[in-house]
Order: structure tokens, then C-alpha cells, then sequence
């Protein structure tokens, strides 16, 4: 199937960088009618920030539109356009942060990728549900690219033009087969969710995701590993680099294990590879250095009273919960396979986890609606698995008071 050409030729692929072409831009996109779809160009793996570095829309009579954020700034009078329109994504939750940076923040979205997932499609990337859909094959040549190159190739704009210029035709698809499928009204309550959750934010101890840190058992190597971070950090901030560009945290954690005692030691470790590996070797000594003599040592793991024991010790440590867990999971599988979606989607491990450590009492659908409520959960998905599971508890519960385990 061939695309539109008059409706790409509308926005063309020209890339809006002054005040004038900004505002005919609006001007243009105030023109049209019905929802606007929308992506952003981030520079992952290559920047330090999540900022946005391309903006895209598309609007049915107004074309596309694709704005350079950085030599704009704020985006807030697009806000003002199309504040109360529907905007349509495909993954909207890698979007929203940048967006929100540039004073963007839609109050009704479509998330085909989420839509797509809840009507049970094995592959639900942008490409793959184009190609299901509308029968066109996109190239996703230059999804992880630089996006902050000046000036952007044109390739590149083509790839980020096409990226929303298809995707109100994909949203009204997926909209109909919601509607076929009973499922638009759980489709509205998740993508309604998506806009109160808090994304982009870093964690308290975000050192502590420093891939290959679990295998790390001293509080020492700890130690090494959080100054060496919190250095790599400090100057990919400072830099606005990706922090792995300037050497990756299976080098980070190579160092921490070996704990160097020299300066020289450190550059003669082969495991220490990065670009910045050994030009800002005098730093990364220092970060060592501190984490070999510091006082105060981070713990093994954070404390936390209210945290649940992983679930894999369950067996052994809390074995009524393990047993609550396990049965309640066999009916979350089948009921998702029922309704042709996939298990997290219906309820995510982790909620339902929370409901099993501890469940409300007495156990009844009531009880474990409101319990999962509380934790997060969706007014659809309590109606679809607080009976199942509320007798899976009760079922548990039965079996752990026989002697033997099993039911009389």
C-alpha cells in the first residue's frame, strides 16, 4: 500500500526553528480538525537529559509539524491549541516527561501501543502494528539516533515525520476493535491512569541499578562502586552525556570488584573500558580513593520495614502467602488468556504480590477489589479478577490449615 502523498506534502519536511515559522505552524495546526497525533525525538544513550530534540504532529487539514524545541523553547501556545484535544501516542509514557518540560501536557491521550497490548497483539511496536494495520512497512533505521545533530538529515525527518503521520489512522483502527473486542472503557481507564502517574524521576539510590552491583558482597566494593557512580554522574550531568558513554557499569562494577589500591593499578585494569576510561583517569582515581577509606559504608541492600521478602523466599518464610500467591497467579494466567491480553496487563505482578502478603480481612471479592484499589489498580481490573482471586486466597487458606497441605 502507498502513502498519501498530498497529505505528507501538507507539513512537507521542513523543521520549525523560528518565532514566524512557529507561529504559522499553530497557525496551521488550529486549522485542522480531530485529535492530534504525537512523538517526540529524544537523544537516549547519547545525552545526559531526556529532553526533547524533536517535537512531531500531525493534525487531519493541518499536515505536519516538525518543531526544533531547542531553538523554540516552550511549547506552551501549542498547549493552548490543542490542550482539550485528544492526543495519540504509541508509548506514551516515553513521551510525556520531555513533553512536559516544554509546558505540554494533554489531558486526553490514545496510546495505540497500550491499545494494542490490551487487544492481545504479539508484537506491539509501532512498526509491527503500522504493518498490521495499514499494511506498510516502516524502516525504524534511525529510532535510536542522535537526535541533538544539527542539522538533522533529512532521512531522519522523513523516519520522524512518518512516525505520526500514520498514527491517527492506526488509533481510529485499534479504537473500533476496542469497541468489538468490550474493551474500549478498560482502554480509556489505563490511558487515563497514564496521566497521573509521576514518570522521569529518578529514584533515591539510583547508584544502586549499577548493572552487575548484585554481584558485588562487600560493603567496601559498595562503597567504591556508589563514589565511582555518583563521579560518572556529576560529570555526564555537568556534560550532558550518557553516563555509559563515558565508561559502561560493566566497567564501573569491574573496578568496584578488583578495588584497586593504586592509581597506577587502576589504569593498568583492562576490564576499565570507556571513552573517558583513562583521559579523566585522575577523577575515577579519586572515586576510588574516597570509596576506599570513607567511614560510611552503604548497606548491602536499603532498609525498609514495609518491604516484602522477594517473592522467591516466600516458600520457606512466609509459606501461607507463597500458597495465596501461587494459586491466585494460575487464575490471573488463564482469565488473561480468556480475555486474549497479556497477564500484566489484567493486574501487574507486583499488586498482586501486595495482596497476597497481606491481604484485607475477612477475604471476599469486596475485600480484595478495595485492597487492590488502594494499591493502584484500575476500577476494570478489580472487576475482572477480584472474584478469581478472592477465592484463590480463600482456597490457599483452606489448604494451609490441613495437616498434610492438601484439602480434605
Amino acid at each position: 500500500m502507498g502513502l498519501d502523498a498530498d497529505r505528507l506534502k501538507e507539513g512537507g519536511l521542513d523543521v520549525i526553528e523560528t518565532e514566524d515559522q512557529l507561529r504559522a505552524g499553530l497557525d496551521r495546526l488550529a486549522a485542522g480538525t480531530g485529535p492530534v497525533a504525537v512523538d517526540a525525538e529524544r537523544a537516549s544513550g547519547y545525552r545526559y537529559s531526556e529532553r526533547a530534540y524533536l517535537v512531531q504532529l500531525f493534525r487531519r487539514g493541518s499536515g505536519t509539524l516538525l518543531i526544533d524545541p531547542i531553538a523554540t523553547g516552550s511549547l506552551a501556545r501549542l498547549q493552548e491549541i490543542i490542550g482539550e484535544e485528544e492526543w495519540i501516542f504509541h508509548a506514551a509514557t516515553q513521551d510525556l516527561p520531555c513533553l512536559r518540560e516544554l509546558e505540554l501536557n494533554p489531558t486526553l491521550i490514545f496510546d495505540t501501543e497500550l491499545a494494542a497490548r490490551l487487544l492481545g497483539y504479539e508484537r506491539v511496536g509501532l512498526g509491527a502494528v503500522i504493518e498490521r494495520l495499514l499494511g506498510i512497512s516502516l524502516e525504524k533505521a534511525h529510532s535510536a539516533a542522535d537526535w541533538s545533530t544539527r542539522p538533522l538529515p533529512e532521512s531522519w525527518l522523513a523516519y520522524a515525520a512518518l512516525d505520526v503521520e500514520l498514527l491517527i489512522d492506526v488509533r481510529d483502527q485499534l479504537h473500533q476493535e476496542l469497541v468489538e473486542a468490550g474493551k474500549l472503557e478498560a482502554a480509556r481507564e489505563e490511558f487515563a491512569d497514564i496521566l497521573t502517574r509521576e514518570l522521569g524521576v529518578k529514584k533515591p539510590d539510583a547508584w544502586r541499578r549499577i548493572g552487575g552491583i548484585s554481584r558485588l558482597r562487600s560493603p567496601r566494593a559498595l562503597a567504591v562502586a556508589k563514589e565511582l557512580w555518583l563521579s560518572r554522574d556529576e560529570m555526564a550531568r555537568s556534560s550532558d552525556t550518557a553516563p555509559g558513554r563515558l565508561f559502561p557499569d560493566r566497567a564501573l562494577a569491574a573496578v568496584a570488584t578488583a578495588m584497586p589500591r593504586t592509581r597506577g593499578e587502576l589504569a593498568r585494569l583492562k576490564e576499565f573500558t570507556g571513552r573517558a576510561s583513562r583521559t579523566q583517569l585522575d577523577r575515577w582515581w579519586g572515586a576510588v580513593e574516597r570509596g576506599l577509606t570513607t567511614d560510611e559504608m552503604p548497606p548491602q541492600a536499603p532498609r525498609d520495614p514495609d518491604r516484602m521478602p522477594h517473592h522467591r523466599q516466600w516458600e520457606q518464610r512466609a509459606p501461607e502467602a507463597d500458597r495465596r500467591l501461587k494459586l491466585a497467579r494460575e487464575f490471573l494466567v488463564a482469565h488473561a488468556e480468556e480475555l486474549h491480553m497479556p497477564v500484566e496487563n489484567l493486574l501487574t505482578p507486583e499488586l498482586l504480590r501486595r495482596a497476597a502478603w497481606s491481604p484485607h480481612q475477612p477475604v471476599s471479592a469486596e475485600t480484595v477489589a478495595e485492597h487492590l484499589r488502594d494499591l493502584g489498580a484500575r476500577p476494570w481490573q478489580t472487576s475482572e479478577v477480584a472474584q478469581g482471586i478472592a477465592a484463590a486466597f480463600v482456597e490457599a487458606d483452606q489448604l494451609t490449615s490441613t495437616p498434610d497441605g492438601e484439602a480434605s
